[in-house]
């Protein structure tokens, strides 16, 4: 075989092989139309390193196909050497989706294993730990796939984890876990939220309070018959309070509130027997309004919640008498046809003395329901007042110490979703009997006084967003002393 001259050199190296050599660098193809013209005649080369090629002949039908074949093999060996920017996005584009698919079968299987937990009365202390996964390969912790695994995995975390990073993590679990929902029955039900977070709480309440009262005025006579006047009266009071709580957390244990009410009165005083009948009804109403009683408290996180205790807050708050008192407002008669009907002349809007309550309250988590109890002691602080009376024109100094309080309530959340809770109470506030004393005499008790104020408490709690929560509740009197309704709407917004 021979090339062209001066564009490249053939040299035989063996029966049917040669080598062809281009003389130039340039960009001179004729050495390779040399090689195509000698296919067209039936030659058929094969292309080794170095140039070799194989003149034997064959037919030009089959080596054309083979050609082919070889310059494929070659562009595609080519292209897996050298891949375009294309092909290594695509590629990239690949191990993100596979490691998508990775992170969310590790989700699935956490999520069944905290299923499969609920209603064995496991906390969510509890189910993170049976929960937890290694990073790495996404299997449990203490499993025989894991380093930790065996015996000494079954014990606790795995080695590799150091033993105080082990135990902070232990001791946030549970918190960590609460859902916002679980978080808004904590805030609503239990304590403020710690840790340097600011929340400002609005919240707008109506409370209902209608009472029946049968006067009997006269005698029985022969035990058996009743001369003199019947009367019933029927008092209903509707009460509005608007108020501002601010709450602040200072470090991951204390925290202080500042609350601010404003109430606003309505009372309608009912009464029968105008004119000596006793189908005639007089009917007053009454209104103000005020700023109530301010109070301040402070709250302190005895224990957080672990796998063998609840968390567990105590509380102290003290409430000052910034509103009206209820101590010297005058009883008079507004219907002169009516002596029957006496009213006050203002409405109070606050207690008239200074008081101090001391708490605890606990919660705990069983996902998905949250269980929370309370205790508390309110102690009122005796207080002597120019006057007392409630009859027009008279005088009567005296000091009063109000009857202390126990509070007590219980109750339970369920967490329908990570949003959205619904909450079930019961409380009761028994208060003991008033007491008065002129200056210098004994203290007397105020008859019919104590009371004992009980409701059953429904609530629900929605978290909008990580700032925005919506507390709803509606609480239903359960005894004579309590408000026949209360209905409300809480907004708390944390920064």
């Amino acid at each position: 075989m021979s090339a062209e001259p001066g564009h490249c050199t053939s040299t035989q190296i063996g029966p049917g092989f040669a080598r062809i050599t281009p003389q130039s660098s340039s960009k001179d193809n004729r050495c390779w139309q040399y090689v195509f013209v000698g296919l067209r005649a039936g030659a058929c080369p094969h292309f080794y390193p170095g140039g070799i090629m194989n003149t034997h002949r064959f037919f030009p039908v089959a080596a054309i196909p083979l050609g082919v074949l070889l310059f494929t093999l070659s562009a595609q060996a080519q292209e897996h050497t050298n891949p375009s920017p294309d092909d290594r996005l695509q590629m990239l584009m690949d191990m993100v989706d596979r490691q998508q698919r990775e992170i969310s079968s590790l989700k699935q299987r956490l999520t069944d294993i905290e299923m499969a937990q609920r209603g064995r009365g496991l906390t969510a202390w509890d189910t993170a730990q049976i929960a937890q996964v290694s990073p790495g390969d996404g299997s449990a912790a203490g499993s025989a796939g894991t380093p930790g695994g065996g015996a000494a995995g079954a014990k606790g975390p795995s080695s590799a984890t150091p033993i105080g990073e082990t135990q902070q993590m232990q001791k946030s679990t549970s918190e960590s876990q609460r859902t916002p929902a679980e978080e808004a029955v904590v805030q609503a039900q239990h304590a403020p939220l710690f840790d340097h977070k600011l929340t400002i709480d609005t919240g707008i309440s109506y409370s209902y309070y209608d009472r029946r009262q049968l006067v009997l005025s006269g005698f029985l006579a022969l035990d058996a018959i009743f001369l003199g006047q019947l009367n019933l009266g029927e008092t209903k009071a509707n009460v509005w309070t608007f108020d501002v709580n601010t709450r602040y957390g200072i470090n991951d244990r204390l925290s202080v509130a500042f609350d601010v009410p404003y109430l606003y009165r309505n009372s309608d005083f009912i009464s029968g027997g105008v004119g000596g009948a006793a189908s005639s009804i007089s009917d007053i109403s009454k209104n103000s309004a005020n700023i109530g009683d301010v109070n301040a408290s402070l709250y302190y996180q005895l224990v957080k919640e672990n796998a063998n205790w609840p968390d567990i807050v105590a509380s102290l708050r003290v409430t000052a008498p910034t509103g009206t008192s209820p101590f010297g407002i005058k009883l008079g008669t507004p219907d002169p046809s009516n002596n029957n009907l006496t009213t006050p002349s203002r409405l109070p809007t606050g207690n008239g003395i200074w008081a101090f309550t001391a708490g605890l309250s606990f919660l705990r988590t069983y996902d998905p329901i949250v269980l929370f109890a309370n205790l508390a002691y309110t102690y009122n602080v005796a207080r002597t007042f120019d006057d007392i009376s409630t009859i027009e024109g008279t005088t009567q100094p005296a000091k009063v110490k109000l009857g202390d309080i126990i509070q007590v309530g219980a109750g339970m959340a369920l967490a329908l979703n990570d949003k959205t809770a619904l909450s079930i109470s019961y409380s009761t506030a028994i208060s003991r009997a008033t007491k008065t004393a002129t200056p210098g005499g004994a203290y007397t008790t105020v008859a019919g006084s104590s009371t004992n104020a009980a409701s059953l408490n429904f609530g629900i709690n929605y978290a909008i967003n990580k700032h925005w929560t919506v507390n709803g509740y509606v609480n239903a009197g359960m005894s004579p002393d309590a408000p026949n309704y209360v209905i409300g709407l809480r907004f708390p917004y944390t920064f």
